[in-house]
């Protein structure tokens, strides 16, 4: 089955708030300019209240990022 590309975008990316978190996000990594694999974490993520300055950002190994985020997502919902 073919996925359905513009269907995802709709559920996951288009709402305004995922817009200015993935704005942030952008700014985040332009500012941290994490190497190759690496991403910028939120300590504490802006889902929850944490903020977008420094003290509440490190550069973390994607992976790692990205099982934080998807426990997030689970428990949230």
């Amino acid at each position: 089955m073919k996925r359905n590309y513009k269907k995802e975008y709709a559920r996951d990316h288009s709402s305004k708030k995922d817009k200015l978190d993935r704005a942030a996000r952008n700014k985040a990594n332009k500012e941290e300019d994490p190497p190759p694999g690496y991403e910028v974490d939120h300590k504490v993520p802006l889902s929850k209240g944490g903020g977008n300055g420094k003290s509440n950002r490190r550069v973390v190994k994607r992976s790692v990022n990205r099982k934080k985020a998807a426990a997030l997502r689970k428990n949230l919902s």
